[in-house]
């Protein structure tokens, strides 16, 4: 049998934290199994679907670069595979039109609920003297005739066997009052026709699955296997939500995530190999299972995210690194001409920054110019000691040419000003950095001044002079 899985989100809305890992490990499974993947946009709530959620979904697939195999199949482009199939249930009897009204339904739903019963329909429609009292075009809706007795055993691949009774299940609702199919046939009929042979999903669709098991056996169908997923909590052991800043996938690329990072990090999240932490694509696609998945829920932890966000930024190729901080850039609105490239960046300030974001706002010296200091950096270093090393500094930088603008020969320039003066490395290197950077914090200063470039590091130095000049006037 080959593998073949399928993502299915709703587009209500982004594709979130969540559905993000379902998809993951939807992926995995086919991939370790070397099937195929399929992508399926389940827009039936016609209501609540919109072609933004469609293209932020397919977005946050390509930037985790989840590719698909066959897809994207949609399900309100399918509607007509849909009633035909319904047309023949009901002239099989596993179908069946219902005619109940709305007040009929709402008092026989407040009569169950006051004798303390499970509110589920009664099958009034069910039987054949009332569907030869009307016409079959009179309003209606149609239900699924399920069995009235005995159980749905499933294995579920990572929760093990469940168990429901039929007799806990109603007859649901499969094409409504205006003809258009309701959710879970659609995903029936899809299942069967896309031959699906292992869905996995969130533990939010377990009450779903006896439903469309029952459904693929009037259908003589063959069923897929199921796997439900644990739902993700927050770190304060609540549903995961927007208070926690799950948001869309694509918030994180906005907040400077690398998609490996966030992958890696949502893999983790309920599945283990080991104690291994860090895991490459290739790795993952090796290792996955469902039997390592685990039942219980798991914790969101953004510090871990940040730490996993920062060995990739370190850890990957810097050119790759550097097309997903491009973004980033032109968020900042750099002009990426007046400064260095930008796997210089990479390099220079992978080791300090979490994110790309962080990177792109840290160098904003080496593309813009400054007119003013860090006060608490000024204050503590421009101060009237530090202008004759500037002053010496500056002379020694002018001093080199273009083609030797390189980091080695610029720190012998600064190490040589500190030993003329007789001065530690930091009398000269502190102003030095707070002069060129306007900040007290920067990567180191050779490397920094290097990236920014002789002509603009001398008219900082200059700047830094005539502040300290106009600071001794006051």
């Amino acid at each position: 049998m080959k593998v073949k899985t399928r993502f299915a989100p709703s587009p209500t809305g982004y594709l979130h934290v969540g559905g993000a890992r379902t998809a993951l490990y939807s992926w995995l499974y086919a991939r370790h199994a070397k099937g195929t993947f399929v992508l399926r946009i389940e827009d039936t709530d016609l209501e609540r679907s919109t072609p933004e959620a469609i293209d932020a979904i397919i977005e946050g697939m390509n930037w985790l670069d989840l590719s698909w195999d066959e897809g994207p199949y949609y399900q309100t482009k399918r509607f007509d595979r849909y009633n035909q199939v319904i047309d023949q249930m009901i002239s099989k009897g596993t179908a069946y039109r219902c005619y109940c009204s709305k007040e009929r339904l709402e008092k026989l739903r407040e009569e169950q609920m006051a004798k303390g019963e499970k509110t589920r329909y009664d099958g009034h429609c069910r039987c054949d003297a009332t569907q030869k009292a009307h016409h079959d075009n009179e309003p209606h809706v149609v239900r699924f005739a399920n069995p009235t007795d005995g159980v749905v055993i499933f294995k579920d691949l990572i929760r093990g066997p469940i168990e429901i009774a039929n007799k806990e299940l109603d007859d649901l609702i499969i094409r409504r009052t205006d003809g258009s199919p309701t959710y879970n046939f659609c995903v029936v009929v899809d299942d069967w026709d896309m031959e699906i042979t292992h869905v996995i999903r969130g533990e939010d669709h377990i009450n779903n699955t006896p439903r469309q098991i029952n459904i693929l056996k009037a259908l003589d169908a063959p069923l897929p296997q199921y796997g439900h997923v644990s739902m993700i909590l927050g770190d304060d052991g609540q549903k995961l939500s927007k208070r926690h800043g799950a948001v869309g996938v694509m918030q994180y690329r906005d907040d400077g995530y690398l998609p490996e990072a966030l992958l890696n990090y949502l893999v983790r999240l309920g599945w283990s190999h080991g104690d291994q932490e860090i895991f490459s694509i290739p790795e993952m696609v090796e290792y996955f299972t469902l039997e390592d998945v685990s039942r219980s829920a798991s914790a969101f932890n953004t510090e871990k995210l940040l730490w996993l966000n920062h060995h990739y930024i370190n850890q990957l190729d810097a050119d790759y690194v550097a097309q997903h901080l491009m973004w980033h850039m032109n968020q900042q609105g750099y002009n990426l001409a007046n400064g260095p490239d930008l796997i210089t960046i990479v390099k220079l300030y992978g080791e300090r920054s979490k994110t790309l974001k962080e990177m792109a706002e840290n160098c904003a010296y080496c593309y813009q110019d400054f007119s003013e200091f860090d006060a608490d950096a000024a204050k503590k270093h421009l101060r009237l000691v530090a202008k004759a090393p500037l002053e010496l500094i500056k002379a020694k930088l002018t001093a080199i040419g273009e083609l030797d603008w390189q980091t080695t020969i610029i720190h012998h320039a600064i190490q040589s000003t500190a030993d003329e003066l007789e001065v530690g490395m930091g009398k000269v290197g502190m102003p030095l950095r707070v002069a060129v950077t306007g900040m007290g914090q920067s990567p180191s200063v050779d490397a920094t001044i290097q990236a920014i470039g002789k002509a603009r590091t001398l008219s900082r130095i200059d700047q830094a002079l005539t502040y300290i000049n106009a600071r001794a006037d006051q």
